[in-house]
């Protein structure tokens, strides 16, 4: 299928690896000018280089926190007439509640939610005023089912949904679509990261840490990155044009509940 997208132009935040790279790659597959984003500019190069040869697409890579307004204003700067914007941050560490001072929830909110907000601020006059513009928040299974020890990044991420869901109803009828991804259990080093977790709190190997992940999931395995990015490019289509303020699981069909 062809989406439609080729030469329009892309942000994609966090992406010098993980989900944010997947999905970079994807639209640059599809002909999108992709500016991606990372906080380490020589790892940025190289993924640059890396998409670069996998796609023959145009690839800028662009060193800034988007935490910081410094950051976010860089970004918008290289791409100032963005059609498409994937939201994409490290989560917040697990924890529990008496581990997250005042500190800890300013800068999970800093990340996940107030970056994303004020990136979506800063691109959709110009995607309005064009007709035609695409965001996509990727945020968390955790945000529709919930669990102690991720507290903080449920209650970002929730932020930011609510208030998506809210923009993307003013912003429909200007062919601008709002819309957020919910991974679970992607194989990326997020799952990495959470498998040495495990490993130190169980005692156990990576391969079984690894395995403990898989069996969580009702597809029993970790999805694929590049699954997770062809659903991501398909919502930001042409095609994609009457989908917005929606929530899409990608988690091997794990979630119970029927909404």
């Amino acid at each position: 299928m062809d989406l439609g997208i080729k030469g329009r132009k892309a942000i994609v935040c966090a992406s010098s690896q993980g989900l944010g790279e997947a999905c970079a790659t994807a639209l640059a597959r599809e002909g999108c000018a992709v500016v991606i984003n990372g906080r380490d500019q020589a790892k940025l190069e190289t993924t640059a280089s890396k998409m670069r040869a996998a796609t023959g697409g145009t690839v800028t890579p662009v060193a800034a926190d988007i935490t910081t307004e410094a950051g976010r204003t860089k970004l918008v700067g290289a791409c100032p007439e963005a059609d498409i914007l994937i939201n994409n941050n490290a989560g917040p560490p697990p924890g529990k509640i008496a581990d997250w001072d005042h500190a800890a929830w300013i800068a999970a909110l800093e990340a996940n939610m107030l970056a994303p907000v004020l990136l979506i601020r800063a691109v959709l006059p110009g995607m309005r005023a064009r007709k035609f513009g695409r965001i996509v928040n990727i945020t968390s299974a955790m945000v529709k089912s919930p669990r102690p020890m991720m507290g903080l990044s449920t209650a970002a991420r929730a932020g930011l949904t609510a208030l998506a869901k809210s923009m993307s109803v003013d912003v429909a009828a200007d062919n601008v679509t709002i819309n957020n991804m919910l991974p679970e259990r992607i194989d990326t080093p997020r799952q990495q990261f959470m498998a040495q977790r495990m490993v130190k709190e169980q005692g156990i190997t990576i391969e079984e840490a690894r395995t403990q992940i898989a069996a969580s999931i009702a597809a029993r395995r970790m999805g694929r990155p590049e699954e997770f990015a062809d659903a991501c490019a398909f919502l930001c289509s042409a095609q994609a044009g009457f989908i917005s303020g929606q929530n899409l699981q990608l988690d091997g069909g794990s979630y119970p509940g029927l909404i």
